[in-house]
């Protein structure tokens, strides 16, 4: 199919009926299985096929006009599509934050906003002062692929200390920003983590994505498990 057309409702449909086509079921059930959750309808498409099509799509408010929001890949496509806007990004990207409801969306969205290597930090703090998950975890992502500069190393560690929802995907995004401070600010994360108040949840998991990491030396992952150890006493 065309991508690169003028969307209207019709061509939409059309559309639809042709990506359930390209569905792959053992990725279906694959991809179903790590998110977790039965309402989510998920087509079985993989990442680089998704990310092919939205370098296709040249009518990128047309595309959002007549998105249906059914399938999963649908809002990849959505997100991906999103990220080739070049004016009123944050407008496009809050119309679009409501419909966010899985990791995966969330994650492939924030991580592929390029643009926000040159916006400055403030515009992500609403994101991260939100009571909904989604949008603090949308924060966190955009941090973690984004920020995580000598510019802003110590407002993102007093950030990770204040994030307070008891939210699963919100606890492990704020692990997963913390790991990526340490692999790049080994000695203010490692100070930070001998101090910090956050849960042990996030802890734990924050030492475990650190020493996952081989960007990581073998003596500092002893000494990391060995903070773990006493931390969990």
């Amino acid at each position: 199919m065309d991508l690169s057309i003028k969307w209207n409702k019709s061509n939409y449909s059309e559309f639809l009926i042709y990506l359930q086509g390209m569905g792959d079921s053992e990725y279906q059930k694959f991809h179903k299985k790590l998110l977790k959750d039965e309402n989510i309808k998920v087509i079985g498409i993989r990442t680089p096929t998704l990310r092919k099509m939205a370098k296709e799509i040249k009518d990128i408010d047309g595309f959002i006009k007549y998105n249906t929001h059914q399938f999963c890949e649908e809002n990849i496509l959505m997100a991906l599509v999103i990220t080739k806007v070049k004016n009123n990004l944050i407008t496009y990207i809050n119309n679009f934050i409501p419909y966010i409801n899985n990791w995966a969306v969330n994650d492939i969205f924030a991580s592929s906003l390029k643009q926000f290597k040159n916006i400055d930090i403030k515009e992500v703090k609403p994101y991260l002062n939100s009571d909904n998950p989604w949008n603090v975890r949308f924060g966190l992502t955009l941090l973690l692929s984004h920020y995580v500069t000598d510019k802003y190393i110590d407002e993102i560690l007093e950030i990770c200390e204040n994030i307070k929802i008891d939210h699963y995907y919100v606890k492990m995004a704020n692990a997963w920003l913390l790991s990526i401070c340490y692999i790049k600010f080994p000695e203010k994360t490692k100070k930070f983590l001998e101090n910090t108040k956050i849960d042990n949840f996030t802890y734990n998991k924050t030492i475990s994505k650190i020493c996952d990491s081989y960007r990581v030396s073998k003596e500092d992952k002893i000494k990391l498990k060995d903070m773990k150890k006493r931390r969990n006493l």
